[in-house]
């Protein structure tokens, strides 16, 4: 893969092209190629630019924030697997700001499972505080379709806070 010129020699190459250089000139004065010179020179031509332009491709599947996460991980535990670098960063997604969507996408991958795996049995009985996310019409319908007994939570109630 060609490595990416830092904007200086970009623009110190086109002031040389513009004071009349000639590209092998410029090239050996910044100790590029003159081809490279030239490729400089054209894109500044043809755009009036010499910055690099977005290239195309799928989007990053993971943030900044992530990506710094897996390298502190990797540096602290150099004998980290993939799988545990993934379980971590699904985790971390966790933590995120949670809306009734994201509530609503908890519950129907979660909670019977959770149910399940905890050997519950049949008289189980559902309990969540009076959060908006908790209380909207979407996550009522998700509960009532999967026909959940939810205990009463009296709104505001300071013994219970």
């Amino acid at each position: 893969m060609a490595r990416e010129l830092c904007k200086d020699i970009r623009d110190k190459s086109v002031d040389l092209h513009k004071a009349g250089m000639g590209y092998r000139t410029i090239g050996k004065q910044l100790g590029e190629k003159a081809t490279t010179v030239g490729a400089i020179i054209k894109k500044w031509k043809k755009f009036k630019m010499t910055v690099n332009l977005p290239r195309s491709g799928a989007p990053c599947k993971i943030s900044p924030r992530g990506a710094s996460m897996i390298m502190r991980l990797v540096r602290d535990q150099p004998r980290t697997t993939q799988q545990d670098l993934v379980n971590d960063l699904k985790r971390a997604e966790l933590r995120a700001r949670m809306d009734g969507a994201m509530y609503r996408k908890v519950l129907a991958n979660n909670l019977l499972s959770s149910v399940r795996a905890l050997k519950m049995g049949r008289g189980w009985v559902f309990q969540h505080d009076n959060d908006p996310k908790h209380t909207a019409r979407a996550t009522k319908e998700l509960l009532c379709k999967k026909h959940l007994k939810i205990l009463e939570w009296p709104s505001q109630s300071p013994d219970l806070n």
